[in-house]
């Protein structure tokens, strides 16, 4: 019996121990460091706009607009986890050099906003907002928009693509089926994911966080649907992120045509070296000219192509909560 006892007392201790940490971990996930980028939007190249929209519930958020061909298509870029609007420039630069409009904003938790990830939930209203936004403005095809995302935002970019028919070509690059698949490889990301229990504990946690979004599928279940409406898909799985790329490729199958499955040898396109940034940039650059090609014939001035400066990263104090 003492025995007996003992077993139950350290279960017990364990289990609380394992609920406390991974708890701690999930606020951690949910709330990553934030860095926020500066440029000078009068000298930088290609002009940008600073365009602030309103998200629900979440306050208002600052994008930059680069102006393409007056009356073309806008090409959205959803940063990815950990990351922000800054470090996409290049990208941006290659876009709007081939004459698309494009746009870049932080989510919550990133760059110089506060807040919680819910690794796709809200941000992808946050997408709707930025699209709903720019739909209003008279220089932009407000029936033709295209979206790039990275994890987080290649979730976020999805999950807005199945209910808005606005969205007519998607990049999909290590994107994931539920939110609970990240907040799986971040906790194995901090060398504690194989105690017993602390992956599913963390998830727990996670969906707690977001109680209100139980309910909703995973976004394979709606993939098939979305293909049918034509809109084409491109997903992009990195060899050296093999569980990001397993799902992408498993989202790659469920998918309906049209679809396009790119192999990179690296992932997370800010960090790439940049012969290997160069040939990506190249890949989106044609999906999009193939699958969204500009129609307008209006142009907008636009300063001659130069490369992206690279902006100032601001670390972000924290705020207490």
């Amino acid at each position: 019996m003492k025995l007996l006892t003992v077993i139950l007392a350290l279960v017990f201790f364990a289990l609380v121990a394992t609920a406390v940490i991974s708890g701690v971990l999930t606020y951690w996930i949910v709330k990553p460091q934030r860095t926020s980028s500066e440029i000078n939007m009068d000298s930088f190249p290609g002009r940008p706009d600073e365009v602030d929209f309103t998200v629900a519930g979440l306050g208002t958020r600052k994008g930059w607009f680069f102006p393409g061909l007056r009356g073309a298509p806008t090409i959205i870029l959803c940063h990815g986890y950990q990351s922000s609007r800054g470090e996409l420039l290049t990208l941006v630069s290659a876009l709007q050099d081939h004459q698309y409009n494009t746009f870049v904003f932080d989510f919550a938790a990133h760059g110089g906003n506060a807040g919680l990830t819910t690794f796709g939930y809200r941000e992808s209203d946050e997408v709707r907002a930025a699209i709903d936004t720019l739909a209003a403005r008279n220089d932009v095809d407000a029936a033709r928009f295209g979206l790039w995302g990275y994890n987080l935002g290649a979730y976020a970019a999805l999950r807005e693509a199945e209910r808005d028919p606005r969205v007519q070509a998607l990049v999909l690059d290590s994107v994931y089926d539920t939110p609970k698949q990240m907040v799986k490889i971040g906790v194995e990301k901090t060398g504690v994911g194989g105690f017993p229990m602390m992956v599913r504990s963390a998830q727990t946690s996670f969906e707690w966080l977001n109680y209100a979004y139980k309910n909703d599928p995973p976004l394979s279940a709606k993939l098939k649907r979305l293909s049918g409406s034509g809109v084409p898909i491109l997903f992009i799985g990195a060899t050296d992120d093999p569980e990001l790329a397993a799902i992408t490729r498993e989202m790659f199958m469920k998918a309906g045509e049209p679809r396009e499955q790119a192999i990179v040898a690296h992932g997370n396109f800010v960090n790439l070296p940049d012969d290997e940034k160069r040939t990506y940039e190249n890949r989106v650059v044609t999906f999009f000219l193939a699958r969204m090609p500009i129609t307008s014939v209006e142009p907008v001035a636009v300063k001659p192509a130069a490369p992206a400066a690279v902006p100032k990263r601001v670390p972000v104090t924290p705020t207490a909560h």
